[in-house]
């Protein structure tokens, strides 16, 4: 899996590209803690080019998203597919995050 990065202020932005599932789960959240760390917290998942996830995926962004919570800090996703957003609906996770439909107003909603 290619992650991409890109920063916005004190905000970075995630994207990344293919499924998000098991074999791709630990450098996802590698970088998504090196980001977090990077960026006062403030990150944003881009799924635009996610077509997919697994149950491992779900996991790992429920883990991040919740250990980010705690810390004060916060995790949005935005340009969540309808695949996806039907999975987080499924499996009553969709309320957990916060959903944008674009990074752009993702980014915006740090301010």
């Amino acid at each position: 899996m290619k992650i991409h990065e890109q920063r916005h202020g004190a905000v970075m932005i995630l994207r990344p590209e293919g499924p998000l599932v098991d074999q791709d789960v630990v450098p996802f959240r590698q970088q998504l803690n090196n980001v977090r760390r990077a960026s006062l917290g403030r990150v944003v998942v881009d799924m635009s080019t996610i077509p997919f996830i697994d149950s491992k995926g779900l996991e790992t962004l429920v883990e991040v998203t919740r250990e980010m919570a705690d810390s004060g800090q916060a995790l949005r996703l935005c340009n969540v597919n309808e695949t996806i957003r039907e999975v987080l609906e499924l499996t009553e996770l969709s309320p957990m995050f916060e959903h944008y439909a674009d990074a752009n107003s993702a980014v915006r909603s740090f301010l």
